[in-house]
């Protein structure tokens, strides 16, 4: 089984955080979709090479759990690996650490839907790609 990878390193800035003085909600949203799309090109995924096939990754259901505020100047890195990897989708994990104290902060789940971007329709996902994803399987339990 896979370890995580590092996907995304920021900082909260202050326009980022709501009239309670945390990260808003999109911020998250933002800084998971952007690690996301690290994990696919570490996978062999990458934008050109989808584009290249008229194939991408769409999401189908995502899920958000928040576990600590994440305050203007906090320190952020996200973690991601793969879940589970189908004959159309897979699932990506995700989680949201604080840097400067590796306290969680929010985990994330998503099910990507391969999909043909002319037909607007999903498709299974290759052989050789699925092997790339399964590469990187983590147990989300194992820090």
């Amino acid at each position: 089984m896979a370890g995580w990878i590092e996907t995304y390193r920021g900082m909260v800035y202050p326009w980022q955080c709501d009239h309670q003085g945390h990260m808003n909600v999109m911020h998250y949203v933002g800084m998971f979709d952007q690690a996301g799309w690290h994990l696919l090109n570490a996978c062999g995924l990458g934008s050109e090479t989808l584009a290249a096939t008229n194939r991408g990754f769409v999401s189908a259901k995502d899920t958000l759990e928040y576990f600590a505020e994440l305050r203007a100047g906090s320190l952020v890195m996200v973690q991601s690996g793969v879940g589970r990897v189908g004959t159309t989708s897979f699932i990506l994990l995700q989680r949201m650490k604080d840097a400067a104290t590796d306290a969680l902060a929010a985990r994330h789940e998503s099910v990507g839907v391969h999909f043909d971007l002319k037909a607007r329709a999903k498709l299974p996902i290759p052989d050789g790609d699925r092997a790339r994803l399964a590469a990187h399987i983590v147990d989300p339990s194992v820090d």
